[in-house]
């Protein structure tokens, strides 16, 4: 066997100190819960009224992102128009805004005394303290990563299998429902999973719109300061085990879909 360069040995050195940072708390986590906290806090109404409006809002917010956002990724992966290099930067903006900023930027926006508020109260929507807001919020934080992934798949997709389609007789729209999103399902799925486990996991923006109904997030929150690590703790341990599963089906995806290149 090959003795390992010395390069490599540093960088595994490096590698292995960076798992173990990620693993570490993650472990720690794991084994601090006590014997039958997980069971009672799944027992708990409030938590389990939580999660759900966690998972709810977040499926909302990925629906919503996608019928926003994919369209948007389209025309930025096939269409060169005035300030598009702007908007590619302005979709990537809400991933370095702090997010207590943003959620105070929607309340500018959707707050009762403003004209966004107003207009949407007139057609029976809320946001400030409601279920929207929190929606609202989950697509702020998260769309970028829907977007991207969307754009990326779609500049996979090469540009002379959609002009087949319309020499065949295809309509643009139809071209995009047929040829060009079959094409990219793969990263339209990726990129929605990951929208969706990142409107899982905001905080930021949700407490300061919607502190109420309370996400799952928030809830751990309200336990940690009000009573403490050991009441938050179980509730943190369910929300963690939830995005590990959405990554893990999101790995399971990926080896699905490209066997040769996952071994």
């Amino acid at each position: 066997m090959k003795k390992p360069s010395l390069l490599v040995v540093i960088f595994s050195l490096l590698g292995a100190f960076v798992v173990l940072f990620l693993l570490a708390p993650l472990l720690k986590m794991l084994t601090s819960v006590r014997t039958g906290g997980l069971a009672e806090a799944l027992a708990d109404s409030e938590v389990r009224n939580a999660i759900a409006l966690t998972l709810g809002c977040a499926l909302w917010a990925t629906l919503i992102g996608a019928l926003l956002g994919v369209p948007l990724a389209y025309l930025l992966a096939r269409r060169a128009f005035f300030g598009r290099r702007f908007i590619a930067a302005l979709v990537d903006l809400p991933v370095v805004i702090p997010h207590p900023v943003a959620g105070i930027a929607l309340l500018l926006v959707f707050g009762r005394q403003f004209y966004g508020g107003r207009f949407f109260s007139h057609l029976g929507l809320t946001f400030v303290g409601d279920i929207p807001g929190i929606v609202a919020a989950m697509i702020f934080v998260s769309i970028s990563l829907l977007i991207n992934a969307a754009r990326d798949g779609f500049l996979r997709v090469d540009p002379r299998l959609e002009n087949v389609a319309r020499t065949l007789g295809y309509s643009p729209l139809r071209t995009f429902f047929f040829v060009s999103v079959p094409l990219s399902r793969r990263s339209l799925l990726s990129g929605a999973i990951m929208m969706w486990a990142r409107a899982i996991s905001e905080f930021g923006s949700i407490v300061v719109i919607t502190y109420n109904p309370k996400v799952a997030s928030v809830l751990i929150y309200d336990r940690f300061t009000t009573y403490g690590l050991t009441y938050a703790l179980p509730v943190a341990l369910i929300l963690v085990l939830i995005c590990l599963l959405v990554f893990a089906l999101l790995r399971g995806i990926n080896l699905w879909e490209s066997p040769a290149k996952a071994l």
